[in-house]
């Protein structure tokens, strides 16, 4: 049955605050939760970041006195929702381990988001973007290992492949390149708002838990790890969120945020099974349902527009959670060796420019080696092989992967290299 969120009853906003026990006591069991139950509270959490941060700038540039009252009643909210969520995290859960889950989130959200986006711009981006979270997991799954002896399939449960993606220190880029073409407003559909809206949300917070964490462990080496791809995940704040029409305003904007926050919360609430968790989906779905019904007024007021015409009237699915392991492989397999083109398109190794804006930054960067290869020579030299967890056939194929994967111009002196590789595997086998 069709879910139209505008005809739905919500909570109304004077029942909406709650007390500091309801807000912050709820905890999950690490060693038993379901590691797709982690991830939508990783996400959640930065989609309720991303809702405070944007009503707290919309307030800085408005004088209309309704709508400064609606924010700051409702910024209140938002952030008691976040804190929720975010303490639903226990405190025996280290750092490296949260980071694991993190990228999963990445890796399994941007899959099922690129199976499901209707604009095939927008869609090639997705994929792009998918291979270098990919890589992310596989390189903090050998730090898990090393620093706290957890294989990654503790936390992953088997539903997310960990092998090398594109290699993380090809990930570093001119940011101009990163820019990619907006959508039109008038033409794109509320399914690809929605989805780049909630994949902002969800690598904008994981930037900043790397630079709010990363620091925390005493090794160098790990600590630089951290630091070079909290870049990475700049990088994908600045790439996805310029695929975002600039010409809405900022009630378009604000009625948007508050419908990706309906959809998530609605999608979060049909897939969970944890009965400790799925209250909250529902109360906060309530919440939700409210604040957009306002938002939905103050457009109409301002605009003098129909907000069916900016978000339809039924919820869309941007956020299911379930393995994705036959997409990834083959979005793997297809595009391990592509890169950003000079033209916000797309190119492979063998068609790059000699004046490819991202040499220069690379060549830069990682002038002093690059931490996350490192990372591959630490566990070799401790273990003799690496952590991977996936199929026997998508092992054997990762030599030949990190040939067709390698660039002639901007690697690392420190670069692992494919035979490297297949030394380290028969050590293993021997």
């Amino acid at each position: 049955m069709k879910f139209n969120p505008l005809k739905e009853k919500g909570l109304p906003l004077e029942k909406q605050l709650r007390t500091w026990h309801d807000i912050a006591h709820r905890k999950y069991n690490k060693t038993k939760v379901d590691c797709y139950t982690r991830t939508r509270q990783i996400l959640m959490n930065g989609i309720e970041v991303e809702a405070w941060n944007f009503k707290h700038n919309f307030a800085r540039n408005t004088d209309d006195v309704e709508t400064l009252e609606f924010l700051a009643r409702t910024k209140r909210i938002e952030d008691a929702q976040q804190t929720t969520i975010n303490w639903l995290a226990p405190c025996d859960q280290s750092v490296l381990e949260t980071t694991l889950g993190y990228e999963q989130v990445a890796v399994d959200l941007t899959a099922w988001m690129a199976q499901n986006e209707p604009d095939d711009y927008v869609k090639e981006t997705f994929d792009f973007g998918l291979l270098e979270d990919f890589d992310h997991l596989y390189r903090y799954a050998q730090w898990a290992y090393m620093v706290h002896g957890i294989e990654p399939d503790c936390i992953v449960q088997g539903q997310t492949d960990v092998i090398l993606g594109r290699p993380t220190q090809n990930h570093h880029n001119c940011n101009v390149i990163r820019l990619r073409k907006p959508y039109d407003k008038s033409k794109a559909s509320p399914q690809t708002k929605v989805n780049i809206l909630t994949l902002v949300a969800g690598e904008q917070q994981t930037h900043n838990y790397y630079g709010e964490h990363g620091f925390e462990y005493g090794s160098e080496l790990l600590r630089e790890t951290y630091a070079e791809i909290k870049d990475v995940e700049e990088e994908h704040v600045t790439m996805y969120e310029s695929l975002i029409d600039p010409t809405e305003s900022w009630y378009e904007k604000l009625l948007l945020h508050e419908f990706t926050e309906v959809c998530t919360y609605h999608n979060c609430y049909e897939d969970e099974q944890d009965e400790m968790l799925k209250p909250i989906w529902e109360e906060f779905l309530a919440i939700e349902l409210e604040h957009l019904k306002i938002s939905a007024e103050l457009f109409k007021k301002h605009e003098g527009r129909d907000p069916e015409e900016v978000i339809g009237d039924s919820v869309v699915h941007p956020c299911h959670f379930e393995s994705q392991k036959k997409y990834v492989a083959k979005v793997l397999d297809e595009e391990i060796d592509k890169r950003l083109g000079t033209d916000k398109d797309y190119l492979y190794v063998k068609e790059l420019p000699a004046d490819w804006a991202s040499y220069n930054v690379q060549e830069t960067v990682g002038e002093d080696g690059s931490p996350s290869e490192v990372t591959i020579r630490v566990i070799n030299e401790q273990k003799n092989h690496d952590i991977v967890s996936a199929s026997d056939e998508m092992i054997e194929s990762i030599p030949d992967m990190m040939k067709k994967a390698t660039q002639k111009r901007g690697m690392t002196f420190d670069t692992f290299t494919p035979d490297e590789y297949e030394q380290m595997v028969r050590d293993d086998e021997d």
